[in-house]
Parts: structure tokens; sequence; C-alpha cells
């Protein structure tokens, strides 16, 4: 009974000493609470600002988006009887670049490209790894028989089908144009079926949020463009392959069909297509932040 009196008895008079600051893990930890202080103080960046709980300074954040108009410089891509793959391209993508840039100001748009300029294939990807992107977004014009129209929008993956290969074939063979690209390319051969199978299985870790993004592509360009569509489709595109983020390529249209090449060498087609890539932009953002629905 002692020992347990005068047991009783230290932890009152510790207790005692803490609460009046003469114990020293009190005196520490009124150290830290004024260390600590001056942090709240410091500056925060504006998202912070609008945070109104917890939660929200852990809600995931789409900071950074890559945008790349496809080809350019010395490659001008497909064409047209008129119009060339690389300028139409472009003009879709600094259109959508400003739509973001207006809509979100505190997203950084970051292009690949801005100009008439040859950029091979993997500082594409390159530039959006150095800016630890969050999304990357490719544009390019597709090319076939007269007759063959519609938008598609692509993810890495195995292609289901020869047309599928075919198209990642043709996207890819711009390596050709480019200095040492066996080296560059770990031995890749655009022309090889299996070094296309190959690529088609990276990405694998962003494939969910890759499709999630590319299936309100398209259904902005079925609903809101008012565009014949063929669908999402995976293969393995050089352009996807290195990126370590979510990734999509756009096909706008045919430029080997007059109709389809018509609308898109028109300001006001170009316009539409970034629309529809905008709109899909805007809901994949609020889906993946878990915001109020605009």
């Amino acid at each position: 009974m002692r020992i347990i009196a005068s047991l009783a008895v230290s932890f009152w008079l510790l207790a005692v000493s803490f609460f009046s600051g003469s114990h020293p893990a009190a005196s520490q930890a009124g150290q830290n609470q004024a260390v600590s202080k001056p942090q709240s103080e410091e500056k925060v960046d504006s998202q912070q600002l609008e945070a109104n709980s917890p939660d929200d300074l852990n809600r995931y954040r789409l900071r950074t988006v890559v945008l790349d108009a496809g080809h350019g410089g010395k490659d001008i891509g497909c064409s047209g009887r008129s119009s060339h793959e690389a300028d139409v391209a472009l003009a879709i993508i600094l259109d959508l670049g400003r739509r973001i840039k207006e809509g979100y100001p505190g997203v950084r748009v970051i292009y690949t490209r801005r100009t008439n300029v040859f950029v091979e294939l993997d500082e594409r990807a390159a530039i959006a790894n150095r800016n630890h992107a969050d999304l990357f977004i490719s544009v390019h014009c597709n090319a076939g028989p007269h007759s063959s129209h519609g938008t598609e929008v692509w993810c890495m993956g195995p292609h289901k089908t020869e047309a599928n290969l075919g198209v990642a074939k043709r996207e890819n063979a711009v390596i050709l144009q480019e200095k040492d690209y066996q080296r560059r390319y770990d031995g890749f051969n655009p022309n090889s079926p299996q070094g296309n199978i190959l690529f088609s299985l990276f990405q694998s870790a962003y494939i969910t949020n890759s499709l999630r993004l590319a299936q309100r592509v398209d259904k902005h360009f079925r609903t809101s463009v008012g565009r014949s569509s063929r669908g999402v489709k995976q293969a393995g595109f050089i352009v996807l392959w290195k990126s370590t983020m979510p990734s999509i390529l756009v096909e706008s249209g045919f430029l080997t069909n007059p109709t389809e090449e018509n609308y898109l060498g028109n300001k006001a087609g170009q316009q539409a297509i970034a629309g529809g890539i905008y709109s899909a932009f805007r809901e994949y953002k609020h889906d993946l932040e878990g915001g109020p629905a605009e």
C-alpha cells in the first residue's frame, strides 16, 4: 500500500510540474508551438487558399498539362489537297491551350511546339516528364482512302486489329527522320509488327485514366461537336511510350477525305475540335479532383 501511495503522489507531482510549465517536456512543447506558428503564416498557393477543410488540402489537383501538336518542321505529316497535318494539329493545340488557360488560370499549360518546328518523338514525352505533367494530349490528323472519315482517340495498349497497327506504324514512322533513331529508341523498328506490339505494353500504370479521358473526348466529338466517330482505340505509339502520366492521341479527322479536309482546314472546324477536347478535359479534371459538378 505504501508503494501505491508513493506512486500516486509522484504522478500527482509530475502532473502539476508539467501543466505549470516547469517540467522539461512542457517547456519543449511550448518551444515546438512557438516554432510551428510562423510556418502557418508562410505564403501558400492560390489553390491552398481556396481550401475550406483538411480534406481539400489532401485532394488531388491537376496542375500541369502538356499539349503536343503532331509532326512539324521537315515532317509535315499527312496531307490533303492543300492542308498539312502539322499545320492543322498546331492550330487545334494552340486553341485548346488558350481555352485551358482562360478556364483554369491555375493550370500550367506547356506546349511541345508552338511554331512549325521539328521535335523528336522521345523529346515530346521528355518535355512532359521534366515538367511533372499530370496529363499529355497529342493531336494529329489521319490519312486513308478518300471515303475514310471520322475521329479517333487513342491510348497505349495492345492493338486488336491490323488497322490499329497500321495507324501506329504510320505515326511512329516519323522517327526515321531522326538522327541515330535506333539508339534513341533501343533498336525499335517502326516497320516491325513485333516492335509495335512491344511498345503497346507500356503505360499500363496509366491506362485507366487515359481511357477515362479518351472516352470523354470521343463522347464530345459525337455529341457537342457533331462529328462522326470511329471510337476509342489502343495501339503502341512512341509519342505516348515514355510519358509517365495519363496520355491520349487524338486523330481529328482524315485530310485525305475532301469533306473532312475542308472542315479541318477551316478555323471554325479547328476551334470546334479544340472545344470538344476542352469539354472532355473539364469533365476529366472535375472527376479526378472530386470537386462540385459545374
